[in-house]
């Protein structure tokens, strides 16, 4: 699969985010890598085997819009239109619901929801402008389906982020521009590491599932890897889907069993 043009992957620090920021660059795609942590978007280029003109760093805090705003035009003027949009950056907050903090809810679903909202209209915004069409893949979670335990707020996050894209995808259908939603199941993440504290001592208990805890098992018996969900992330982007829009794919191992 082979991409040309302009990208912005938010969350392109770790996890699943850099794993997709480097296999657009391996497609063919000049890359806008937006992080919080500037330290850890560097290498991106060096990693992916390309030129570092094809790397733009963004230090940026997904709420900070008119910052993301500066990045963009800069990254236009030198690049052309922007053509693709990934919306990985997320946060996520292990404790139930009940024993979430006012904080803790405000905080999540003010990056998760609230902030990739505000940017993926200015991201529409600009591909109407461009008058090129243009895909947008939101990073979303099978949580955001299928309820689940000491997640906090971020499930319900994640299904109104993947909601709001979906509809979004309506709007810009008229466009030539598609929205769809990659929801992972359990991936092997810093997130994942620093949520999941047992993970790294008890990794079966996510694998068959635990009553107690996760309720859901992974029937491919493995966590996810998140080159799994860059490859589909990039499918998604690439004109082999031309014809998909407004659909959510969930990639978690059979983990929800199908359900939707």
């Amino acid at each position: 699969m082979e991409l040309s043009g302009l990208a912005l992957v938010t969350g392109a620090g770790q996890g699943i985010g850099r794993s997709i920021a480097l296999r657009l660059l391996g497609a063919g795609a000049t890359v806008m890598a937006l992080g919080r942590n500037g330290g850890k978007l560097a290498g991106l280029a060096e990693e992916a085997g390309v030129p570092k003109d094809r790397v733009f760093e963004a230090e940026c805090d997904i709420g900070n819009l008119s910052v993301l705003r500066q990045y963009l035009d800069s990254a236009e003027n030198a690049h052309g239109p922007l053509r693709y949009h990934v919306a990985a950056a997320g946060i996520l907050r292990p404790v139930s619901l009940l024993s979430s903090s006012e904080e803790d809810i405000r905080e999540v679903i003010e990056i998760n929801f609230t902030a990739t909202l505000l940017a993926l209209r200015e991201v529409a915004l600009r591909m109407i402008a461009g008058g090129a069409g243009g895909s947008i893949v939101t990073i979303g979670s099978n949580s955001g389906t299928t309820p689940r335990m000491g997640l906090g707020s971020y499930p319900a996050s994640k299904a109104g982020i993947g909601h709001a894209t979906r509809s979004l995808g309506l709007e810009l259908a008229q466009h030539g521009i598609r929205a769809n939603v990659v929801a992972p199941g359990t991936t092997d993440t810093p997130m994942l590491a620093s949520g999941a504290t047992s993970y790294a001592a008890e990794p079966e208990r996510l694998i068959k599932g635990d009553p107690d805890l996760w309720r859901l098992g992974i029937p491919l018996g493995r966590v996810a890897a998140p080159e799994d969900v860059a490859d589909l992330t990039l499918f998604l982007l690439s004109d082999l889907a031309r014809h998909i829009t407004m659909e959510t794919l969930v990639i978690d191992g059979g983990a929800t069993l199908g359900a939707r």
